[in-house]
């Protein structure tokens, strides 16, 4: 005999393993799709530099092809010891002068789409690592 509706969300919940946000984080993504990141409850549609204390806004380009050397300097006035770009929906390369001043100062560098690096960020969060992003929408 197949369950009531009801009888077959409470087997769903009961499956379910919920933890608790224990993250002190002020500013987390809680959301992104192309042109569009969330960040707590409110929408971006330009580029943002994000900690976990820290939100401000990014340098005014469209892609990641754009960035120059001087964007660099808001994201390491954050002390990041990891620094994340996310490039938009799809993953592209920076130009190589871009990220080689994370890599001078031996601050780990990493590009990827920006759907995984809010999840990356979310991440490294919790884990009490300072990380910094830049995310273009």
């Amino acid at each position: 005999m197949a369950k009531s509706h009801p009888e077959a969300i409470l087997d769903i919940l009961e499956s379910m393993r919920f933890t608790r946000d224990t993250s002190t984080a002020l500013y987390l993504p809680r959301a992104y799709r192309p042109g569009e990141i969330t960040i707590n409850e409110t929408c971006y549609r330009t580029p943002v530099i994000i900690s976990a204390s820290a939100l401000e806004a990014g340098p005014a380009i469209g892609e990641a092809a754009s960035l120059l050397e001087s964007h660099a300097a808001p994201v390491l006035a954050l002390d990041p010891e990891v620094v994340l770009l996310g490039t938009g929906a799809q993953h592209t390369f920076p130009p190589a002068v871009f990220g080689a001043q994370f890599l001078k100062k031996s601050i780990g560098f990493e590009a990827m789409s920006t759907a995984a690096a809010c999840r990356t960020f979310s991440v490294l969060v919790s884990e009490q690592r300072r990380v910094v992003a830049l995310l273009l929408p």
